[in-house]
């Protein structure tokens, strides 16, 4: 079992990495090649695509990996088949439900009562379509994640965002614009169903044998066993969706209040600002299995070590990475969005979001510590409450102050929905706060920020001064002395692993134990 959950962690973490990589990709194209009046098309509809497929998924993907996994642990095999299939049939009614209501009744009034953006109805209509594709290939991978093949998930998963990219590529090359990038998603979905069909049929017998001459299941027990699914996917659903909400609602305002100009703008910036989510949401996955592990053995010290190394390791590299492309902002768009300049008009977007996901990254692993010990509504409440609190200072906010004031309230939720998580990871855990590592993050970060002040902000400087903060930010860690004998061994012994670069990265750690000893 050990081995299954390190072997599917580290296959899930390592998909997750690449599929985030490929979704901006598929953003920087669109971006590139859409401009951005259209580009901000696209990204109104992008919400509302995450938001119907999650309403149409209905949080069952999760329950059925945990009920295929329960029935199979008793190699109740008949079982297994059977709660896919009765959460597939639910999926699909979900899925052709809301992917009808999407293109009949919720694009038009979006359209034309809530945006008056009439030029994204049929872009929002298409979100409809993708709907029922994206559900069925859910249940799929619920069904995969239930016997721990999660690398059937990563093959269904990198068919769908490898079609997406090259469909949407070509159709907007050859001028079906925002259209064309939209029904490249659909192909891409429709794909991915295919590979996990064929991957069910012919791959999955092994782990889930066909069903039994003498298995009967009744109406009444499939209702039965559809309540008992929809049961434990209420609490799914709500999370996932109040999670989509915080990072969709702004989009979602601007596109009332704002052009789509404006709203391509912020597009183009929002996915940056979340590239240190990378570094914070790999040690939350890491750190749900570990603190629940540690908690059911009743292992307070390790429990309260793991928790505090989540966050000083987190914030480590996390902070100078927020302060770098808050203070870069502009010339890391100009270079991204080369064929498009006018995507510098993000920037200011882009260095207040940076901030703000500083504080999204604490609230996600104090979200995974609180859940992995036992208290999974808790983070619940705090992200209804946050999308809440997202919502009216976006209306508040974006109206005058425009895509900064969309980053703004974002970022202020952010801070807002972190302070409570954090006290009760604290309050549940009996942890102190690694109060002094903190400051001296701070301090160092802040160090490099003031150096990178004084660097010219144009595409020749950003590469030379990106490589002169790491080095500032190192001799700065080395100045406030943060590298404490435990640290230096841990790096020490995880050294081993990086092969011919072992003997540098010892050099390196043996300079710093020298310069730590003075």
């Amino acid at each position: 079992m050990a081995n299954k959950l390190v072997r599917g962690s580290l296959i899930i973490l390592i998909g997750n990495i690449i599929f985030r990589i490929g979704g901006y990709i598929y953003r920087f194209l669109m971006a590139i090649l859409l401009g951005p009046t259209a580009y901000g098309i696209l990204g109104i509809t992008l919400p509302f695509q995450g938001i119907f497929q999650t309403l149409s998924a209905g949080g069952l993907p999760p329950a059925i990996a945990k009920y295929v996994a329960e029935y199979e642990a008793v190699s109740e095999h008949d079982m297994a088949r059977q709660t896919i299939y009765t959460a597939l049939k639910i999926m699909v009614f979900l899925g052709l439900f809301f992917g009808a209501l999407m293109i009949f009744v919720v694009a038009p009034w979006l359209a034309y009562s809530y945006l008056g953006k009439p030029a994204a109805l049929i872009p929002l209509q298409i979100v409809g379509l993708i709907t029922p594709f994206s559900v069925i290939v859910g249940a799929f991978r619920g069904a995969f994640q239930g016997v721990y093949k999660m690398e059937y998930i990563v093959y269904t998963r990198a068919v769908e965002q490898l079609g997406m990219i090259l469909f949407a590529t070509a159709f907007v090359l050859i001028g079906l614009s925002t259209v064309g990038a939209l029904w490249g998603t659909v192909l891409g979905y429709s794909l991915s169903v295919v590979a996990a069909i064929y991957i069910f049929k012919f791959h999955m017998a092994k782990y889930i044998p066909k069903a039994s001459g003498n298995f009967t299941f009744t109406f009444k027990d499939e209702m039965k066993l559809a309540a008992t699914l929809v049961k434990f996917s209420i609490p799914v659903i709500i999370t996932a969706i109040a999670e989509m909400l915080i990072y969709n609602i702004c989009t979602i305002v601007m596109g009332r209040f704002l052009t789509f100009d404006d709203v391509g703008f912020f597009a183009a910036a929002d996915p940056i600002a979340r590239l240190p989510l990378i570094i914070s949401v790999s040690i939350a996955t890491t750190i749900l299995p570990a603190s629940s592990e540690a908690f059911k053995l009743k292992d307070i010290d390790t429990l309260q070590k793991y928790v505090s190394e989540a966050y000083k390791y987190s914030l480590l590299f996390v902070v100078p990475m927020c302060v770098g492309l808050a203070l870069f902002a502009s010339p890391t768009l100009r270079v991204l969005y080369f064929k498009n300049p006018a995507y510098v008009a993000g920037a200011s977007a882009l260095a207040i979001l940076s901030i703000g996901m500083t504080f999204y990254s604490i609230f996600a692993i104090s979200t995974s510590i609180i859940q992995g010990i036992g208290n999974p509504r808790i983070p619940m409440y705090i992200l209804v409450g946050g999308a809440c609190v997202t919502a009216v200072l976006n209306w508040v906010m974006v109206p005058t102050l425009g895509i900064a004031g969309g980053a703004l309230a974002t970022s202020i939720a952010c801070f807002l929905m972190m302070v409570p998580c954090i006290y009760f990871v604290f309050k549940l855990t009996h942890t102190k706060a690694p109060t002094a590592s903190i400051l001296k993050i701070i301090a160092a970060s802040a160090i490099m920020g003031a150096f990178a002040y004084f660097i010219p902000k144009d595409t020749l400087w950003l590469f030379p001064g990106i490589f002169a903060c790491v080095i500032v930010y190192f001799f700065a860690l080395i100045l406030v002395k943060f590298f404490q004998s435990d640290d230096i061994e841990s790096l020490r012994h995880l050294s081993a692993r990086f092969g011919p670069l072992s003997k540098i990265v010892n050099k390196l750690l043996n300079f710093v134990e020298k310069l730590e000893n003075r």
